[in-house]
């Protein structure tokens, strides 16, 4: 594959965004950056948190966003990355469980987590998200893969990408991440 053809396969994938609601219906993609945009400006203005999560190239999508909205949107985040954290509860709990037990903790009602799993079948990020829900969360996925993959039914807001190896669905994501930390950060500027 030459590097054109890489990016025109990444230009169809990313206009093949689909976003779904809470209850399964699609929303136009404008519209679901908006309502991600009020919810994260409700969150800075009430001093709440952002959670955000995922494994391998997530995690590093998650702390970078999570710095990117701490420093130039000034909205408190929260990434659990740290490595005594991760292992103490893998170790003790197994690692299905390093980010629901934190969350468990100090997630409260009105947060917004932001799930992000390339395939949408991570055991730890869905089981985070459902924790989300119980605590009355604000949750945002991010997916690719299989279309009908499990975290893309758990949030408010569901972002899949039509995406079918790692290399796309983290490229797509980190653009959907970037597009969502530009427009909030435009906003408090104003």
């Amino acid at each position: 594959m030459t590097w054109l053809n890489h990016v025109e396969e990444l230009n169809l994938i990313m206009k093949g965004l689909l976003v779904f609601q809470s209850d399964g219906a699609e929303t136009s993609i404008d519209n679901a950056f908006l309502v991600w945009k009020k919810a994260t400006l409700s969150i800075r203005e009430e001093k709440k948190t952002i959670f955000l999560i995922g494994n391998g190239a997530s995690a590093s999508m998650a702390s970078h966003a999570a710095a990117d909205m701490a420093k130039n949107a000034q909205v408190r985040t929260e990434v659990f990355s740290d490595l005594s954290l991760i292992t103490a509860i893998a170790n003790d709990m197994g690692y299905e469980n390093v980010f629901v037990e934190p969350l468990r903790r100090r997630m409260f009602s009105g947060d917004i987590l932001v799930a992000i799993s390339s395939s949408g079948q991570s055991s730890n990020v869905i089981l985070a998200a459902e924790e989300a829900q119980r605590k009355g969360g604000f949750i945002v996925t991010l997916s690719a893969m299989e279309t009908n993959n499990k975290l893309r039914s758990l949030g408010m807001l569901n972002f899949y990408l039509p995406a079918s190896t790692y290399g796309m669905a983290e490229t797509g994501h980190a653009a959907i991440l970037h597009y969502w930390i530009d427009q909030t950060v435009q906003e408090c500027s104003i």
